[in-house]
């Protein structure tokens, strides 16, 4: 019996540390729509005494991506460039119309920008397309291939909306008219080339709270003193005699024996309660540790308990003291609401986890948790 008590108790606090560590790829939305408009520059080709204002109104663009995960994915956009004369330009009025399917790169989660701010993003994105150009000086249409690629600056102002500022630049090939319609170009390479600059609205769709833009994910954790520590018990309980006085309420009796056993596991952090990033409530699957340290706490009426809040080091320390409380404060409150006296739990804010490594993912993950103590 004491045994399986031991390993079944230990199970459960390996298990809900694995869940934590495991990549959940469907808590997150993927579809979001952009809009923009701006600024364009045409470079060349242009006739002589042909050219436009620098920069140059107006630019749209409308395009849909979805993420594969929270760092690639694919986007299909929509681009129209208005193209006309300056001042002291020969007069000209063109029509620049394109469709282009590109890769997304979120550099955003790539650098991990999450370690220094929480509403900045960045993407890149290339690839190739179809355009046409249209003019008055000519008849139909100039239709290219081209590539385009970008960058996009992202400024988070609600799980559903992002801010952008986006710049990119466009090259043209087999483009048989120049941008002003006047004449054939000799080079039909890529020849063309346009720089666009816009400012726009990303809307995210989906039913789940976060994009994958802002989603941070951890993987690959080190459970190798959690496998060192099971090897540990299961050598302590070869050597416990096999034979054992069965007395009339074995359950108790067990929990009493193994009282110093689960008291060490506890104040070991083999049970704590794991937080996601900036928030103060519970993850579901640490609510199997809470069971743990509930139980022994109703079955040592006596005992008491720290409860200690930290953050990982995203953020001001004051910020990261004051979410380390609240942690805390919440999951005494549900000790509190299961029948725990108020006056055998204190809360401790710990703050900032220093000792684990900033600038990992997997770390910090690990780092947003409330831990025990036993007294």
């Amino acid at each position: 019996m004491k045994k399986i008590v031991i390993i079944l108790a230990f199970s459960l606090g390996f298990t809900s540390l694995h869940a934590q560590t495991e990549n959940t790829s469907n808590d997150y939305n993927k579809w979001s729509i952009e809009l923009g408009g701006g600024v364009n520059k045409p470079q060349k080709p242009f006739s002589d005494n042909y050219f436009t204002s620098t920069p140059s109104p107006w630019v749209g663009d409308l395009g849909v991506r979805y993420m594969f995960n929270n760092k690639f994915g694919l986007k299909l956009d929509f681009g129209y460039n208005s193209l006309t004369s300056k001042n002291n330009s020969l007069d000209f009025d063109s029509k620049y119309y394109r469709v282009d399917l590109q890769a997304v790169a979120n550099l955003g989660r790539i650098m991990n920008f999450e370690t220094w701010t929480k509403s900045i993003g960045l993407l890149g994105h290339a690839g190739f397309g179809y355009a046409q150009l249209r003019n008055d000086n000519f008849k139909g249409a100039d239709e290219m291939g081209n590539f385009i690629a970008g960058i996009t600056g992202q400024i988070k102002l609600s799980d559903r909306f992002a801010l952008t500022g986006d710049f990119s630049s466009i090259f043209n090939s087999s483009q048989d008219r120049s941008f002003d319609g006047a004449y054939l170009p000799e080079n039909r390479g890529f020849s063309g080339l346009i720089f666009n600059g816009t400012v726009g609205l990303t809307m995210y769709l989906g039913k789940n709270t976060k994009h994958a833009d802002w989603t941070v994910l951890s993987e690959n954790v080190d459970l190798t003193a959690y496998d060192n520590k099971l090897a540990e018990l299961e050598a302590q309980i070869k050597n416990i005699p096999s034979k054992q006085v069965i007395v009339e309420k074995p359950v108790t009796n067990t929990v009493v024996e193994n009282k110093d056993v689960m008291k060490e596991m506890i104040n070991d952090k083999y049970y704590s309660v794991y937080f996601d990033f900036n928030k103060s409530t519970p993850i579901e699957n640490s609510t199997a540790a809470i069971d743990v340290v509930l139980t022994y706490l109703r079955k040592n009426p006596s005992a008491s308990l720290d409860i200690i809040g930290y953050a990982d080091q995203v953020g001001r320390s004051e910020y990261n003291e004051k979410l380390s409380n609240t942690r805390a404060t919440n999951v005494k409150t549900i000790f509190e609401k299961a029948g725990i006296a108020s006056s055998r739990l204190n809360v401790v804010a710990a703050g900032a986890d220093t000792s684990i490594q900033k600038d990992s993912e997997e770390a910090r993950r690990l780092a947003r948790r409330v831990t025990f103590k036993v007294k």
